[in-house]
């Protein structure tokens, strides 16, 4: 009896969780991307750049983004050197950008450095004279169309924006590919599908676009591990919704050694768990007085735990089923098939929504590489179980590709 209790409910919250994301990749797959790029106006922008000892890096970035396709009296660059001890500045000088130095020792990190940039902007206007300003990290590429893609939904009403984040296809570093799937799932699939709903998309971080209205209604003060995830929540509070253009692409730089990509990892595991912490009983009673099925969706979305998590423990159980019943425990059986249809589900959401995102073949072919990776982030977890967690930035170790 208390296995059959115990057996449904677990079965009950993981088939919640997989079906809720496979009716997301069905949204995905039906909703499209917008044709034209032609838009009425062009708004003046600034593309920041927060950067802490990027000078292996950033010069690239820089080049890249001064190139992108849009009237050049229309947009600047401005990099932000925040507690650098590197030349960083000096090199984005050098590559004709603007650049805002900020030290303050007691205050690091990303958050920190883009609220002192948005107060700069915002109290002198006459000197900093944009409708919007879009966030690019500071080891990122973006695709060329980006301003445009910002401008035409601004145009169109939207307020906040949020590109699609991606990283280069490496067919044969798993890492990255693992990475790059899980990507398509979560910064295509889900807001793509939330914005078919006209649910706000979330915010990633990278490739995040502001109009100045919006900053000076809402002044950013998130400063977490995951500030933008927090600033969203925020901005949903506030009902302002963050739209998802996936037209605009921005790739992000994964290290190749594992070995370097723990840090990384780290910060994602263990980073939205504080925000959740912080936000669930405020998003939860605000869902119920204002009767929000966009606050409890993103409610829902914040408590989904990891595809791959689900599906580890979703074989962990039909294997313990299958078990119990060889082991003379009849209605283990079903309990098996049962496991086997939430594993289903899961893999429906996974090739659906690759598929949606057009991933390509080789993605595809990665997910051999999701049982390597599913033991690795097991590892990650005891690291952090017995390390312990950490409120301080830490910067993602990189490797030399010079």
């Amino acid at each position: 009896m208390i296995i059959s209790i115990v057996q449904i409910t677990l079965i009950s919250i993981c088939g919640f969780f997989m079906l809720y994301l496979a009716i997301l990749s069905i949204l995905a797959y039906k909703e499209r991307d917008i044709k034209s790029l032609q838009a009425q106006t062009k708004k003046k922008f600034v593309i920041v750049v927060p950067a802490y000892n990027e000078a292996d890096t950033i010069a690239r970035t820089l080049q890249n983004l001064l190139d992108v396709d849009y009237p050049a009296d229309k947009f600047d660059v401005l990099v932000i050197a925040d507690n650098c001890t590197d030349n960083t500045a000096e090199i984005a000088k050098k590559e004709g950008t603007k650049v805002m130095i900020r030290n303050n020792p007691e205050k690091r990190g990303k958050g920190y450095a883009l609220r002192y940039c948005f107060d700069k902007m915002l109290q002198n206007k006459k000197k900093y004279p944009y409708d919007a300003v879009v966030v690019v990290d500071a080891d990122s590429i973006v695709t060329e169309n980006l301003l445009r893609v910002m401008n035409k939904y601004s145009e169109g009403g939207g307020k906040v924006i949020q590109g699609y984040l991606t990283v280069d296809s490496k067919p044969n570093v798993w890492t990255s590919e693992i990475i790059r799937i899980g990507f398509a799932l979560y910064n295509y699939v889900r807001p793509l599908a939330r914005r078919a709903l006209g649910y706000p998309a979330g915010l990633r971080g990278n490739g995040m676009c502001f109009s100045m209205d919006v900053l000076e209604e809402i002044p950013w003060d998130a400063y977490s591990l995951t500030e933008d995830l927090e600033y969203g929540l925020k901005l949903l509070l506030h009902d302002v919704n963050v739209v998802f253009a996936p037209e605009a692409i921005g790739y992000n730089v994964v290290p190749e050694d594992a070995k370097n990509a723990e840090s990384q990892r780290e910060r994602w595991e263990i980073g939205r768990y504080p925000v959740l912490k912080k936000y669930f009983g405020k998003l939860f009673l605000t869902a119920l007085k204002r009767r929000s099925f966009k606050i409890l969706d993103t409610l829902i979305d914040l408590v989904t735990p990891p595809i791959v998590n689900l599906l580890v423990f979703s074989a962990v159980m039909s294997v313990a089923s299958l078990l119990l019943w060889w082991f003379g425990i009849q209605q283990t059986l079903l309990y098996f098939w049962l496991w086997c249809g939430v594993i289903g589900l899961g893999i429906f959401h996974a090739l659906l929504g690759l598929h949606a995102a057009n991933a390509g073949k080789s993605a595809y072919r990665s997910l051999l590489y999701v049982p390597k990776y599913a033991l690795w982030k097991i590892y990650i977890y005891f690291k952090i179980l017995f390390k312990g967690r950490t409120s301080e930035w830490v910067r993602t170790s990189r490797e030399n590709n010079s």
